[in-house]
């Protein structure tokens, strides 16, 4: 009777290969073609938990917590400085999908900032901008822009509070001239006051009032008698 011989069943080579690069967990750094480099946790196959990404590219750092390949969770978002070296703050807050989502703090510049809520890589919800030339925004924010209700306050402490849409003073809103010791108050539309009153608020502090005050705007009441006579 032949032997008959049967081959055996061995799995290719890169079958084994791919299973060992399937990474889970903890690992080292693992570097890409184009130089960008991650080390932290993975979970299928992808960034998952906490890990370190750089870009070679744009020299920025991103350390933090990521899901499914994204950032997602808290993170702090930096780039390097090219004259020191070192890497500065750029943005540190909540983050969902890779972009900024929830509560974060923006670097514009050293001088000038954001803090507050972000909704898909934008300021949305409540939040606060300092300005470089010393101005400073508080209230609601809708798409990157002031939207809803909110005070600037400027560098002179002149202020406005009131409504806001598109950036721009629009609706029922105040105007304290402090600096003159006026305010106005009535309806904006994109940032013309349109119909409102103007009158004296703190003259005896203002730093430049005005020459004259604001007449005090009084009605008065004239009461008609009339005597009515009966035909004869």
């Amino acid at each position: 009777m032949p032997f008959i011989k049967y081959p055996r069943n061995i799995e290719p080579p890169w079958k084994d290969w791919d299973q060992k690069a399937q990474k889970s967990g903890q690992r080292h750094t693992v570097y890409s073609v184009n130089g960008d480099q991650y080390t932290g946790e993975w979970l299928n196959n992808q960034k998952h938990g906490k890990g370190t990404f750089v870009w070679k590219s744009s020299n920025s750092l991103y350390e933090g917590e990521w899901k499914c390949g994204k950032r997602s969770g808290f993170g702090t978002y930096s780039v390097q400085d090219p004259n020191t070296g070192e890497y500065v703050k750029v943005y540190s807050g909540c983050w969902k999908n890779d972009k900024k989502h929830g509560y974060g703090t923006y670097f514009f510049t050293n001088k000038e900032f954001y803090e507050g809520d972000w909704k898909a890589g934008q300021r949305s919800g409540w939040g606060r901008m300092y300005f470089a030339n010393g101005d400073i925004y508080e209230g609601e924010w809708s798409e990157d822009k002031y939207g809803g209700q909110g005070m600037l306050r400027l560098a002179n402490e002149n202020r406005y509070e009131g409504s806001w849409k598109e950036g721009r003073k629009h609706g029922p809103g105040k105007f304290y001239y402090l600096d003159k010791g006026q305010l106005y108050e009535g309806i904006w539309v994109e940032d013309i006051p349109k119909c409102g009153t103007m009158v004296d608020l703190g003259r005896a502090e203002a730093s430049n009032p005005t020459k004259y005050p604001i007449p005090e705007v009084k009605c008065v009441y004239i009461s008609f008698s009339t005597d009515l006579y009966s035909p004869a």
